[in-house]
């Protein structure tokens, strides 16, 4: 059975549930969105400039589809879902938050492109199996954003494959930041699969297939990879700084959320 809107605001426990995905989906990708544009003018090159500042738009509009289906649910107007809640009421996966190296954009920004290569490649891969899995959600207005979202998701996905297999073959310096950055992401990669402590109700109600699977469906398409490269996938992963989905997050949120939420938050109800 697949629900309308309508549908779904007459059913607590089933909009609920929803609510609760909308959110881990628009925080993912809101505040990813958010890292890469910190490239801006710092890339390795000019046309990686360009292209990494097209896939944080591009993700950046993906986060403001999710929350204007969370406004459509009663949960709020989506620019004061974007800037202005707290870093507790967060449900981004934590490895997304983690700053891209020392400094700061403006003040000596030595920043990582390993991490940044890693961390963007594992995460669109992972946003692809769960897109793929929310076309058939039972929610009609998620599984057409979800073939939206997925148009796109093609070219992001090709762009950070092509960076991690280069570097990576290239050996040398390149490869050993690349293993680290790589042993840095694993740490937390468990968190871009888990959906904290309501979970279950997503899969009860058929909104998205369950963690295991997608993790399995992620697995069964990046160990091609690995083993191209000659490369070991790790036989688990983790969540060394906790649980974002459940609220638990790390300093680097809330300093990214100052900062993004600082014009908007000095006139909530200005015009723009």
């Amino acid at each position: 059975m697949r629900y309308a809107l309508e549908d779904a605001l007459k059913n607590g426990a089933y909009r609920d549930a929803a609510t609760e995905l909308l959110f881990q989906l628009a925080d993912d990708d809101f505040i990813l969105a958010y890292r890469g544009s910190e490239w801006l003018g710092l890339a390795p090159h000019i046309e990686e400039d360009v292209a990494f500042s097209s896939i944080s738009q591009d993700t950046m509009g993906h986060a403001a589809m999710f929350y204007q289906l969370l406004h459509g649910l009663g949960a709020g107007d989506p620019d004061h879902l974007a800037h202005a809640r707290p870093a507790a009421e967060r449900k981004n996966a934590v490895l997304l938050e983690l700053v891209n190296g020392p400094g700061t954009y403006l003040t000596e920004p030595h920043y990582d492109w390993a991490f940044a290569v890693v961390r963007n490649y594992f995460y669109a891969q992972a946003k692809k199996v769960r897109i793929e899995a929310l076309k058939n959600s039972s929610y009609q207005p998620l599984a057409e954003a979800a073939v939206k979202v997925n148009m796109e998701l093609y070219y992001h996905l090709l762009h950070w494959k092509t960076w991690f297999t280069q570097l990576l073959s290239a050996g040398g310096e390149a490869k050993t930041r690349m293993a680290a950055a790589m042993e840095k992401v694993f740490e937390e990669l468990d968190g871009l699969f888990s959906y904290g402590a309501q979970g279950e109700e997503f899969t009860k109600h058929k909104l998205i297939d369950s963690e295991d699977a997608l993790k399995a469906r992620w697995l069964q398409l990046m160990s091609p990879v690995f083993e191209s490269l000659d490369l070991k996938m790790p036989e688990k992963f983790a969540m060394k700084s906790g649980n974002g989905r459940n609220g638990e997050h790390t300093e680097d949120l809330q300093t990214a959320l100052d900062t993004l939420g600082e014009v908007y938050l000095f006139d909530p109800a200005a015009s723009w």
